[in-house]
Protein backbone atom coordinates (compact mmCIF):
# COMPACT_ATOMS: atom_id res chain seq x y z
CA UNK A 1 0.00 0.00 0.00
CA UNK A 2 1.13 3.59 -1.13
CA UNK A 3 2.14 5.94 1.86
CA UNK A 4 2.12 9.80 1.73
CA UNK A 5 3.57 11.91 4.43
CA UNK A 6 1.49 15.55 4.62
CA UNK A 7 1.13 18.24 6.65
CA UNK A 8 -2.12 21.22 6.91
CA UNK A 9 -3.00 23.92 8.53
CA UNK A 10 -5.96 25.11 10.43
CA UNK A 11 -5.42 29.19 10.59
CA UNK A 12 -7.70 30.33 13.49
CA UNK A 13 -8.58 33.87 13.60
CA UNK A 14 -9.16 36.03 16.76
CA UNK A 15 -13.12 35.30 16.48
CA UNK A 16 -12.55 31.70 16.48
CA UNK A 17 -13.07 30.92 13.10
CA UNK A 18 -11.20 28.44 10.73
CA UNK A 19 -10.01 28.69 6.99
CA UNK A 20 -11.36 25.83 5.12
CA UNK A 21 -10.99 25.03 1.23
CA UNK A 22 -12.73 23.05 -1.02
CA UNK A 23 -10.71 20.61 -3.38
CA UNK A 24 -10.70 21.69 -7.17
CA UNK A 25 -12.78 19.40 -9.88
CA UNK A 26 -9.24 18.02 -11.24
CA UNK A 27 -7.78 16.54 -7.84
CA UNK A 28 -8.59 13.41 -6.08
CA UNK A 29 -11.98 13.92 -3.62
CA UNK A 30 -13.11 17.06 -6.14
CA UNK A 31 -15.63 19.06 -4.13
CA UNK A 32 -14.60 17.83 -0.72
CA UNK A 33 -13.56 20.12 1.95
CA UNK A 34 -10.29 20.20 3.58
CA UNK A 35 -7.99 22.41 5.90
CA UNK A 36 -4.82 23.96 2.55
CA UNK A 37 -1.86 22.29 2.96
CA UNK A 38 -0.45 19.18 0.98
CA UNK A 39 2.60 16.50 0.68
CA UNK A 40 5.90 16.77 2.34
CA UNK A 41 8.77 17.05 0.37
CA UNK A 42 11.71 15.14 0.85
CA UNK A 43 14.12 16.47 3.24
CA UNK A 44 11.22 18.71 4.27
CA UNK A 45 10.26 19.35 7.37
CA UNK A 46 6.60 18.93 8.60
CA UNK A 47 6.02 22.76 9.29
CA UNK A 48 8.53 24.02 6.39
CA UNK A 49 6.08 21.98 4.18
CA UNK A 50 3.17 23.56 5.77
CA UNK A 51 4.50 26.61 5.57
CA UNK A 52 5.00 26.56 1.75
CA UNK A 53 2.07 25.08 1.07
CA UNK A 54 -0.12 28.17 2.81
CA UNK A 55 1.78 30.72 1.35
CA UNK A 56 1.09 28.47 -2.29
CA UNK A 57 -2.58 28.26 -1.63
CA UNK A 58 -3.55 30.98 0.41
CA UNK A 59 -0.47 33.91 -0.55
CA UNK A 60 0.33 34.38 3.25
CA UNK A 61 3.55 33.42 5.12
CA UNK A 62 3.22 31.57 8.40
CA UNK A 63 6.45 31.64 9.95
CA UNK A 64 5.35 29.74 13.64
CA UNK A 65 2.45 27.41 14.19
CA UNK A 66 1.80 24.64 17.10
CA UNK A 67 1.75 20.84 16.22
CA UNK A 68 -2.38 20.19 16.87
CA UNK A 69 -2.35 16.65 15.97
CA UNK A 70 -0.81 13.57 13.90
CA UNK A 71 -3.45 11.01 12.40
CA UNK A 72 -3.46 8.97 9.62
CA UNK A 73 -6.21 8.81 6.84
CA UNK A 74 -6.69 4.90 5.21
CA UNK A 75 -8.10 4.88 1.87
CA UNK A 76 -8.49 2.07 -0.28
CA UNK A 77 -5.37 2.55 -2.07
CA UNK A 78 -2.78 4.17 0.31
CA UNK A 79 -2.41 5.18 3.59
CA UNK A 80 -1.78 9.29 4.41
CA UNK A 81 0.23 10.44 7.78
CA UNK A 82 -1.40 13.72 8.40
CA UNK A 83 0.60 16.58 10.69
CA UNK A 84 -2.28 19.19 11.55
CA UNK A 85 -0.44 22.28 12.58
CA UNK A 86 -2.86 25.16 14.19
CA UNK A 87 -2.06 28.50 13.20
CA UNK A 88 -2.87 31.58 14.52
CA UNK A 89 -0.42 34.62 13.52
CA UNK A 90 0.36 34.69 9.79
CA UNK A 91 1.25 38.07 7.66
CA UNK A 92 -0.56 38.73 5.15
CA UNK A 93 -4.80 38.34 3.88
CA UNK A 94 -5.59 34.60 2.86
CA UNK A 95 -6.58 34.25 -0.74
CA UNK A 96 -7.21 31.35 -3.03
CA UNK A 97 -4.04 31.64 -5.07
CA UNK A 98 -5.10 27.93 -6.75
CA UNK A 99 -8.45 28.24 -7.39
CA UNK A 100 -10.11 26.74 -4.52
CA UNK A 101 -13.20 27.54 -2.71
CA UNK A 102 -12.27 29.06 0.47
CA UNK A 103 -14.24 30.36 3.70
CA UNK A 104 -14.07 30.92 7.39
CA UNK A 105 -16.82 28.80 9.62
CA UNK A 106 -16.56 27.85 12.77
CA UNK A 107 -15.25 24.12 14.12
CA UNK A 108 -19.61 23.27 14.48
CA UNK A 109 -20.39 24.52 11.08
CA UNK A 110 -17.34 23.20 9.97
CA UNK A 111 -18.81 19.38 11.40
CA UNK A 112 -21.91 19.28 9.00
CA UNK A 113 -19.34 19.83 5.54
CA UNK A 114 -18.54 16.92 3.20
CA UNK A 115 -14.76 16.90 4.51
CA UNK A 116 -11.99 14.49 3.50
CA UNK A 117 -11.78 11.59 6.17
CA UNK A 118 -9.33 13.15 9.35
CA UNK A 119 -12.23 16.24 10.36
CA UNK A 120 -13.50 15.01 13.57
CA UNK A 121 -10.19 13.77 14.58
CA UNK A 122 -8.53 17.34 13.90
CA UNK A 123 -11.60 19.33 15.22
CA UNK A 124 -11.72 16.89 18.58
CA UNK A 125 -8.36 17.96 19.20
CA UNK A 126 -9.26 21.79 18.24
CA UNK A 127 -11.79 21.69 20.55
CA UNK A 128 -9.57 21.01 23.50
CA UNK A 129 -6.91 24.17 22.58
CA UNK A 130 -9.53 26.80 21.54
CA UNK A 131 -11.34 27.95 24.33
CA UNK A 132 -14.85 30.17 24.15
Amino acid sequence: MNTVRAAVAVLSDTAGKILVARRPADKICPGKWEFPGGKIEEGESSFDAVAREIREELDVHVSHGELLISHVNRFPDRLVFLDVWLVRHWSGTPRSAEDQDIMWTTPDEARVLDFLPGRDAILAALDSVLVA
